[in-house]
């Protein structure tokens, strides 16, 4: 085969295609932080379709409950589209976990049904649009970035022990509302 002296001339600049692990831990470094924040922002929505998923079946066991056939029909639709819902952000939440890029639609469609939330829903989810969209996290939601992720296992990201202890306070702080007014 000849080479064509016309071609564009092409070059393979790509860190982790061309094996360059040093580039490809820079890049990881770089963008460690938003990684753990889309990270943990596949828990809450972990959390958010346990809830949901668990309205679902409630939903589903109020049925058993004298009512009349309109609300009966109500709370099969009602918990048939929760469990969808559920099972969605479920979806969504392991999407983000493992830094899917076929998560961006489904979890765009989320968010801005979350935005309706005024206002705290509207804060948390505008930050996750704006995780999903900035540079970073339309690098991290890559096919590129999977690969370098692949190639730099050992870069990890390392909580502060700040943030290790306001959790404590906030998990203590929770603990202690639920258990004080059960001793009363």
């Amino acid at each position: 085969m000849e080479e064509n002296p016309y071609q564009t001339p092409t070059a393979n600049v790509d860190p982790a295609a061309t094996g360059d692990v040093a580039g490809a831990e820079a890049i990881r470094k770089e963008h460690i932080n938003h990684e753990a924040s889309l990270r943990s922002i596949g828990l809450l929505y972990y959390l958010g379709g346990v809830v949901t998923v668990l309205g679902a079946f409630a939903m589903t066991f109020a049925l058993f409950a004298p009512a009349g056939e309109a609300e009966a029909g109500f709370s099969i639709g009602l918990g048939f589209l929760l469990l969808i819902l559920g099972a969605l952000q479920l979806w969504v939440g392991r999407g983000f976990r493992i830094l899917r890029s076929n998560i961006k639609i489904p979890a765009t469609l989320l968010s801005i049904l979350g935005l309706l939330n005024f206002p705290v829903g509207t804060m948390i989810n505008g930050y996750i649009l704006y995780l999903i969209y900035s540079a970073k996290g339309t690098m991290i939601l890559s096919s590129e970035y999977q690969q370098i992720v692949a190639e730099t296992p050992h870069v990890k990201y390392r909580t502060s022990i700040l943030i290790w202890i306001l959790l404590a306070i906030v998990v203590f702080g929770l603990l202690a509302a639920i258990v004080i007014p059960a001793l009363n």
